[in-house]
């Protein structure tokens, strides 16, 4: 298949070799003299291969290979790399780059790397379109994401949704939890029928008993007629349970009563109505301590959580934010640009608030921004200056993560204390006026790495 690739050298000699031989295997060619040429080029036009030399004399092929990554995510890059300078390859790798070539190279092995690395990168694109029926496209379609814990999902959801226990979906406020459940319905096989959701946190306990189960003329003061109840309107279809983790102990005894008999009353009413739903629910919320602090009961727990789904939380999705911010931008106005200075930006940012946050963002930096490119200095201070601390007037209207905040906060600091003292770990819990013991513990809590 065709491709278009961009080489970057400054030795003419070398861009030629390069271009003639992957011209005569059908692909598109375009030559840089230079890294400076070469971040134009990758503003202009998307490449499925960029093949650079890392050492050139205005921008290097480190800065090449970071620019390549942040315009398109999915760029295949491969770095060509003088004898003896492996450490640099290494690192380009890490940041990165699919393989490196060492110079002198011979022309059949750059043409078996390049093949290997375009076919490989292939693969998981093709796949999901592959293994997919017409059905489940469209479903999963909607959820944007090419990072390892994406694909996980995407690959966990058919298999949960085909089967019938209860799912449980848990993760951070505008992880897209919603989204997912709407796909676990789409691919199940009670798509055909009605996909309810009902907020258990946004409705008075004193109304949410008569919104889930119904009610019956004159059971209360207003009830002037007999109402259907969201299990009843979801018929043998999916009821969403979002925020899960607020719905009162009372309700919780009510609702693990309808879990267990697959039956219920409406309120005032002596009549028994039978149900066939698939319970969906989602929360932010650490239920597990919830059940130690007993606002959350064990036995419904266990009947809600059969089938349990983590979704990551965007900072842990690496190149995801790349993605999601191209998406949007074609959602939003798909003429407009955005930088590579401003991509970077965005894609170090933590984004507490995940996908939900991050769209808005997109929205505001589109309407705000004069031209047709996003730059940096459309961005806002707070997101351009990520190690300052949020102030409470910068909160969303949608929340934060107070928790993830805190633990990126500390992880930052346990870095820049191992960093400034190379790595000796009594010095640095020193420099935080932490216990060696209380230092090593949250070094291992964090996964952080160490160096004796």
């Amino acid at each position: 298949m065709r491709k278009k690739i961009l080489i970057v050298d400054d030795e003419q000699s070398m861009r030629e070799v390069l271009a003639i031989l992957l011209e005569k295997e059908g692909h598109e060619v375009t030559s840089c003299e230079g890294g400076v040429a070469a971040l134009k080029a990758l503003q202009k036009a998307v490449f499925d291969m960029v093949i650079t030399d890392l050492k050139m004399p205005d921008v290097g092929g480190i800065e090449v290979l970071r620019s390549a990554k942040s315009v398109n995510p999915d760029t295949v890059v491969l770095v060509i790399t003088a004898f003896g300078t492996a450490e640099s390859a290494v690192e380009a790798m890490k940041l990165g780059a699919y393989d490196y070539i060492n110079k002198p190279f011979k022309v059949d092995d750059v043409r078996c790397i390049v093949k290997e690395a375009l076919s490989s990168t292939d693969q998981y694109q093709n796949k999901l379109s592959a293994e997919l029926s017409a059905h489940e496209k469209p479903a999963l379609q909607k959820i944007i994401g090419q990072s390892p814990a994406m694909r996980e999902v995407l690959e966990l959801l058919p298999k949960i949704a085909v089967s019938e226990p209860n799912v449980m979906i848990t993760g951070e406020s505008g992880t897209g939890k919603e989204l997912v459940a709407k796909a676990v319905h789409q691919l199940s096989p009670r798509s055909s029928a009605p996909f309810v959701t009902v907020n258990c946190g946004a409705i008075p306990e004193n109304l949410l008993e008569s919104e889930l189960f119904g009610h019956i003329k004159g059971a209360f003061t207003n009830a002037v007629a007999n109402k259907k109840g969201l299990f009843e309107i979801a018929g043998r279809g999916t009821l969403f349970l979002d925020e899960i983790g607020d719905l009162p102990l009372p309700l919780q005894v009510k609702l693990l009563r309808v879990l267990e008999d697959g039956a219920f009353r409406r309120v005032g009413d002596t009549e028994v109505i039978r149900v066939d739903v698939r319970i969906v629910s989602a929360t932010n919320k650490d239920l597990k301590e919830a059940l130690k602090e007993g606002t959350f009961r064990e036995d419904l727990y266990y009947r809600l959580n059969v089938l349990p789904l983590k979704l990551p939380p965007l900072r842990n999705r690496g190149d995801d934010v790349a993605v999601l911010i191209r998406h949007f931008l074609g959602k939003f106005k798909p003429a407009k640009k955005i930088s590579a200075e401003a991509m970077e930006i965005l894609s170090r940012y933590p984004w507490y608030g995940n996908v939900r946050e991050l769209e808005n963002t997109m929205e505001r930096l589109i309407v705000l921004s004069s031209g047709d490119t996003i730059t940096e200095e459309h961005i806002p201070d707070e997101i351009r200056m990520p190690d300052s601390l949020p102030l409470p007037q910068d909160i969303p209207a949608e929340g934060v993560n107070l928790d993830g905040i805190i633990e990126d906060i500390e992880k930052r600091y346990l870095t820049k204390a191992l960093e400034k003292t190379k790595g000796v770990k009594t010095d640095a819990a020193r420099l935080l006026n932490l216990s060696f013991r209380s230092f090593r513990h949250r070094l291992s809590k964090y996964d952080l790495g160490e160096k004796d």
